[in-house]
């Protein structure tokens, strides 16, 4: 079976996305984790490109990329110091985090191998209309995301509201 560019690229993406994954919870600035956060999630926005699923990939770039990371990064500037570290583990957390990294591991291990993964046939994109996907996201019918997007929003404020108030303690 011989390697397409796909899967070439695909791979590539996926080793990226481990390396920054593994870099983002063992740095010991916080500021370092939320810009490999950041290289994260540009990672999973280019395998939602490479899988064709551009509008996908588009939102993982602009919501998260662009405002969730941003959103971390001002509440780790407003409420830590310029110089701080992230403490030191100790060794029974780190024990504990271990062995549930390897359960995760195994349990994502036996799905994937006790799956039968089926071949599709039909492999061509789906194009949906701009038009269908306005009317989902602003709908509040029973398929319409403004419920859930309002939702987040107010989440949003809160912790804008919260990090703000957090600052100005000091």
């Amino acid at each position: 079976m011989g390697a397409t560019l796909e899967t070439v690229i695909f791979y590539f993406l996926a080793a990226f996305i481990i390396v920054m994954s593994v870099m983002t919870v063992t740095t010991r600035r916080i500021v370092r984790s939320a810009t490999y956060l950041l290289f994260v999630l540009f990672g999973t926005a280019g395998i939602y490109f490479l899988l064709g699923y551009t509008f996908l990939g588009s939102v993982q770039i602009m919501v998260y990329a662009g405002g969730v990371v941003v959103l971390y990064v001002f509440s780790i500037l407003l409420t830590s110091g310029e110089g701080d570290r992230a403490e030191r583990l100790k060794r029974s957390r780190f024990l504990a985090g271990f062995f549930s990294m390897i359960a995760g591991a195994a349990i994502v291990l036996f799905i994937t191998l006790k799956h039968q993964f089926l071949q599709t046939k039909d492999l061509a994109p789906l194009e949906i209309d701009i038009h269908d996907i306005g009317h989902a996201l602003l709908s509040s019918d029973k398929y319409g995301y403004v419920l859930p997007f309002e939702a987040v929003s107010i989440l949003l404020l809160a912790c804008i509201i919260g990090g703000i108030m957090i600052a100005r303690k000091r």
